[in-house]
This record gives C-alpha cells, sequence and structure tokens, in this order.
C-alpha cells in the first residue's frame, strides 16, 4: 500500500507539472462522476424478479357415482287408443240426443234415442205370430199323443200316425221361426237406444234431434258421433335406422320404457311400456315406427298433440358424472381441469357420454370425488394456481323434462 500510495503521488506530482493543478483536479473529477453515472446504471438496470401471480378463482364441483338411465330422445304424437265413429244400425228419427259434445262417456251410456214405435209394433207382431205357433204346437201335441195311444191297439193305420208326427215337427219348426222374428225384432227395438261401445270421450255431434238417420249394417251409414278412448293413450314415434342395433340390443329387457312428455305443461313426463316396434325399416325415411302405451288418467295428453318421447334402453349403474360445463373441447379431444390437493390444476383427457339434465356422464377419464373445473377456464393451463369456490351440482333426474 505505501508503495502504491507513493506511486500515486508521483504519477499526480507528474501530471500536475505537466498540465496544471487545475486541469488535472477537472479531469479527476469527470472520471469520478463517469464512473459514478455506470455504477448507478448498473444498480438500475438489474431485472427485479416477477412476482408470483395470484390463485385465478374458479368454480369447482365433485365427480359424483350415481345410476342413468341409457335413452334415445325423439319427437312423437299421441294416437287414442281406440277410435269409434258411432253409426245407426237402424233408420228412423233421432228423438233425443242423451250427452253433451266432448263429454266423456263410458261403455253402454246412451247417445241418441230413435223414434222406436214402429219397431215395437213389428214386436208385437212377431209375438203374436210366437204365440199363435206355440198354441198350435200343443194341440198338434195332443193329436199325435192320441194317435200314438191308438197305433198301441191296433185301430189307426200307421198313415195317421206319421202324419200327426209330421204336423208336429213342423209345429216346431214354426215356432222356432217364430222365436227368431221375435228376437230380430227385439233387436231393432235395442238399436233405437244407440249406445257407447267403449270407454271414451265423445267429439262434436254430426246430427241433431229431429233429423232422419239411415241404418246400416255394413258400416255405410253417416256417422253420428265418434268416440276417442284416451286413457291408455299411444304414443307413436320413430327410432333412427343408425340406433336400431342398439335398441334390439335391449329389447324386451326388464329396463325398458317409454317417457312420454308434452311440451310446455306442468305435468311430469309419463312412463309406458313399449308395446310395437315395425319388423321393416322406412325406405323413405330410414325410420322404424314404434309405439308406446302411456297411462293418461287425467287426460293431460290429447289424440295427435306433439310430445318428446325419450325410450329408456337400460339403467347405466354407478355412472360417473360431472356439470356439463366442466368438459372442454380441445384440439385433441374433450378434456377437463381436475384441482389437484394442492390447488394446481391437472388436464385430463375425458370420454363424455350422455348428457343427464346439467349434468354429463364420463365414461373414461375422471375419478368418483374429484375436483373438477365448472367455470372459469378461460387462460387456464395445467399447474395454474387457482382459487377453488364449489358450486351447487345440477339435478340429474331420469325422467328430466328437458330433452337434450
Amino acid at each position: 500500500m505505501t508503495r502504491v500510495n507513493v506511486a500515486t503521488r508521483e504519477a499526480v506530482g507528474h501530471l500536475e507539472h505537466r498540465f496544471g493543478r487545475k486541469r488535472v483536479y477537472i479531469f479527476g473529477g469527470i472520471i469520478a462522476l463517469v464512473l459514478l453515472l455506470l455504477l448507478l446504471r448498473a444498480f438500475t438496470g438489474r431485472q427485479k424478479p416477477v412476482p408470483t401471480p395470484p390463485p385465478r378463482p374458479v368454480d369447482v364441483a365433485k365427480v359424483i357415482q350415481k345410476d342413468v338411465p341409457l335413452y334415445l330422445d325423439e319427437i312423437g304424437t299421441c294416437t287414442a287408443f281406440e277410435t269409434v265413429q258411432v253409426q245407426a244400425q237402424v233408420s228412423g228419427q233421432i228423438t233425443a240426443r242423451n250427452f253433451q259434445d266432448g263429454a266423456d262417456v263410458k261403455k253402454g251410456d246412451s247417445l241418441f234415442t230413435i223414434d222406436s214405435r214402429p219397431y215395437e209394433a213389428v214386436l208385437v207382431q212377431a209375438l203374436g205370430q210366437l204365440a199363435q205357433a206355440k198354441s198350435q204346437l200343443v194341440l198338434d201335441q195332443i193329436t199325435l199323443k192320441r194317435q200314438q195311444d191308438l197305433r198301441s191297439k191296433g185301430v189307426t193305420s200307421p198313415q195317421d200316425f206319421d202324419t200327426a208326427q209330421g204336423t208336429v215337427n213342423n209345429d216346431e219348426a214354426k215356432v222356432k221361426s217364430a222365436e227368431g222374428a221375435v228376437a230380430a225384432a227385439q233387436v231393432n227395438v235395442d238399436y233405437c237406444n244407440i249406445r257407447s261401445p267403449i270407454d271414451g270421450r265423445t267429439g262434436l255431434r254430426q246430427v241433431d234431434v229431429g233429423n232422419i238417420v239411415g241404418g246400416s249394417s255394413a258400416g255405410a251409414g253417416a256417422v253420428l258421433v265418434t268416440i276417442q278412448g284416451i286413457d291408455p293413450i299411444y304414443t307413436d314415434f320413430t327410432v333412427a335406422e343408425p340406433d336400431l342395433p342398439l335398441v334390439r340390443q335391449y329389447l324386451g329387457g326388464p329396463n325398458v320404457k317409454v317417457m312420454t312428455d308434452a311440451e310446455g305443461d306442468q305435468f311430469t313426463p309419463r312412463e309406458g311400456t313399449l308395446s310395437f316396434i315395425d319388423n321393416a325399416v322406412q325406405p323413405g325415411s330410414g325410420t322404424v315406427k314404434a309405439r308406446g302405451v302411456t297411462p293418461n288418467p287425467d287426460r293431460a295428453l290429447w289424440p295427435s298433440q306433439f310430445v318428446h318421447v325419450r325410450l329408456v334402453l337400460d339403467v347405466l349403474k354407478n355412472s360417473k358424472l360431472v356439470p356439463s360445463g366442466a368438459v372442454q373441447i380441445g384440439q385433441n379431444g374433450p378434456y377437463i381441469f381436475v384441482v389437484k390437493s394442492d390447488s394446481t390444476l391437472d388436464l385430463r383427457q375425458v370420454k363424455p357420454g350422455q348428457r343427464q339434465g346439467e349434468l354429463t356422464v364420463i365414461t373414461n377419464g375422471v375419478n368418483p370425488g374429484e375436483t373438477v373445473v365448472v367455470a372459469g377456464q378461460l387462460q387456464l393451463a395445467p399447474g395454474t394456481k387457482v382459487a377453488a369456490r364449489e358450486v351447487e351440482q345440477g339435478a340429474s333426474p331420469a325422467n328430466d323434462k328437458t330433452v337434450n
């Protein structure tokens, strides 16, 4: 250090002698200022450490496990279970109408009354002819009995006996013919009171009291009123040809049922049975006709009404479900963000199944009880720290009114 100090003094003295003391001090001050500026720039130019970003807020939910239906959703129409066009079977004037348009009727209820006086007169005449035939039969039977006694004593000839026997046989035939005429006349009298053949609901009447109607046994007469049975009611729908193998796989199974729901009503879907599936694919539409039988005690479903139809094929046991908003679509297919125990994210590729209301079945990729992100996935990435807020799970009833 002593040598350095001596050398420094000698150098400074040499510079003062050569350039002058004032110039040396000015030059030294400039160098010191430059060095100071360089030091300040070096300290201020250091890059500050990037602060750790705060956790991103996200909504999460648990993966739940429950039984859900395997189903097909279709559009269908309701059809009356029975339809009868009521016609008169005898001719005559209508004397009474015994129902109101649109009324519910039971089998056997009286609908119209036709003037029965002409048919009652024919019935009285037939009864009289029957009485005559029976009286004649009694007389001829007495004659036959007398001929039998005489024949046994050998008094009368066989011809007389045979004649008496033939007369009795003829009288018995006349009695049967008269009985048939009485029965036919009674039927016509009964036909004068037109009754409902089924339980159902009447439509708009086509004739009024005072009109003359013509009877027709061949069904060619005028329609008086139409009655439709609507409890139960048919639900007609179609199954697309690509879905046919799946339907055939479960056809006849214990869990197959038809859920029928009308648009915009306040009733829960009706559970019915699959009663019919056609034996051929329709060439023009590529669909197969199907029909269900649906209970309709409150008349909430009407013939020709459009309805949502859910054909339930089976029940999938212990299915894993997540809110539908948790499933995202990426370049590699559907994925879900799973929240790990350290509040960081794990990206899972998943295989989603059918929607169940607000939930979606996940067949592969997550486990029951895991926490998944259901909202706030924007700009998330694997490993991101999140602040999770658990939300309430949506309902997923098997008979959800919403048809997806």
